[in-house]
């Protein structure tokens, strides 16, 4: 990969880094949130989940926005809402202003994925698309490892406040140099004629397997309802859904699992966390490449990438073991295995969904769709788990719940992606006979 798209690789990974380091904020703080603010695991549950609530929201307008008026604006302006909405979160006085902040920054970050999604279509040729998508989803556990091990010691030295301040601050530093040097590569001066070319030729290369499905050039892109008709979109979709909720129980639910059930302090639970988001961050970024190579001989768009989430998605699996491990070595090596099992699998899949798009122009609201549906279930994670902590007493059945559904998404996977993603017209009305 050249050193120039290697620096687009490096902007998504630093913006999926920000994201994630501003969602895993509050997680670190929640024990001295939860005493300040008088908070049951219930409660929690719902702050916890609150962001969700609006990122779902947006995301279907976020991405059609995004096909129509470009990456480089819409990120821009995803960036700058949800790291203020951080920012002002140390300001909160009650429960009401957590939430609003929460909100308001689940409405700016519903630009992440769909941006991400849309620039490596852009930017990346076919073949190594899978490396560079898990370049992207790795700072997804980048974010969370930097902001367990950093700002865990900063809670205990100067209060829970202070720690949303700077880790919105950050996101004002990638915007600045985000609106300074990106651009599409038809406008990039920085760019060489040769790549331009070679970026511009592979932009909708994905082989025979999917030529048939393309909209012919000239056409207007299909709108989104015409792509829901597909298989393959929904089966990603519930594929990813059932990934998402294993990665929001241990966004929301780790630095209190390990507090409660391990006695772990606050700067401990930090370091503790870092090292399994640390370990998912190197390994989800070797299985990306080691699935370009994978698909190279049948080519993307053969959808071979499917049997690579799956086995993904079975590593994760191992998150069923947690209630049997008592020891913190071993359970800090199935913590690894199960976040470098959902990392991995994110990537790929989004990957897949890249790979089975015949037409670059659906990418952004097509990858809206499936973080929709992902998020549903996301959504549903941090709130289930309070309950089933609240009425157990225990994480047992928490880690059960998450590992089942990422069994049932293997299934979901190999057998529903089995065609292209591609818009589907309607099924015409059946003529009436007249009368005889």
């Amino acid at each position: 990969m050249s050193y120039r798209r290697g620096w687009i690789a490096v902007f998504l990974f630093a913006l999926a880094m920000i994201n994630y380091m501003d969602r895993i904020a509050l997680s670190i703080a929640a024990k001295p949130i939860a005493a300040e603010f008088h908070l049951s695991p219930v409660g929690m549950g719902y702050l916890f989940s609150s962001f969700i609530w609006s990122y779902a929201l947006f995301l279907i307008p976020m991405g059609i926005m995004i096909d129509r008026f470009g990456a480089k604006r819409m990120a821009g302006a995803g960036v700058l809402v949800w790291s203020a909405a951080t920012a002002l979160t140390g300001a909160a006085n009650s429960f009401a202003a957590l939430m609003a902040a929460r909100l308001v920054m689940g409405a700016g970050e519903s630009a992440s994925n769909p941006v991400g999604a849309k620039v490596i279509r852009q930017w990346i040729p076919a073949a190594e698309r899978g490396l560079v998508t898990s370049m992207f989803n790795s700072g997804s556990y980048a974010g969370p490892a930097i902001c367990s091990a950093i700002l865990g010691s900063l809670i205990a030295l100067y209060g829970w406040r202070l720690s949303f301040v700077i880790a919105g601050g950050i996101g004002f530093v990638w915007l600045a140099a985000w609106m300074l040097f990106f651009n599409i590569p038809e406008k990039a001066g920085w760019l060489s004629a040769a790549e331009r070319e070679l970026i511009l030729r592979e932009r909708d290369s994905h082989g025979p397997s999917l030529k048939s499905a393309a909209s012919p050039a000239g056409t207007a892109a299909p709108a989104l309802l015409s792509l829901l008709r597909s298989r393959a979109l929904w089966g990603i979709a519930i594929a990813q859904g059932c990934n998402v909720y294993t990665q929001y129980l241990f966004l929301a639910w780790l630095p209190s699992y390990l507090q409660a059930s391990r006695q772990f302090s606050v700067a401990e639970t930090g370091l503790f966390s870092a090292v399994p988001y640390a370990s998912a961050v190197i390994l989800c970024i070797v299985a990306g490449r080691l699935s370009d190579r994978y698909v190279k001989k049948s080519g993307v768009g053969s959808g071979r990438r499917r049997n690579a989430v799956a086995l993904s998605m079975l590593a994760g699996a191992v998150i069923l073991a947690v209630p049997l491990v008592t020891s913190l070595t071993l359970l800090l090596i199935v913590f690894s295995v199960t976040l470098t099992g959902i990392a991995s699998t994110t990537s790929l899949n989004f990957t897949l969904l890249n790979d089975l798009l015949p037409d670059s122009r659906n990418v952004a609201k097509a990858m809206a769709f499936v973080v929709v549906v992902a998020n549903l279930f996301g959504m549903v994670a941090p709130i289930a788990t309070g309950y089933v902590v609240a009425a157990t007493g225990t994480y047992d059945w928490a880690f059960g719940i998450a590992g089942m559904l990422l069994l049932l998404g293997v299934g979901v996977i190999l057998c529903m992606t089995r065609m292209p993603v591609a818009a589907v017209a309607p099924s015409p009305l059946p003529r009436q006979a007249g009368p005889a």
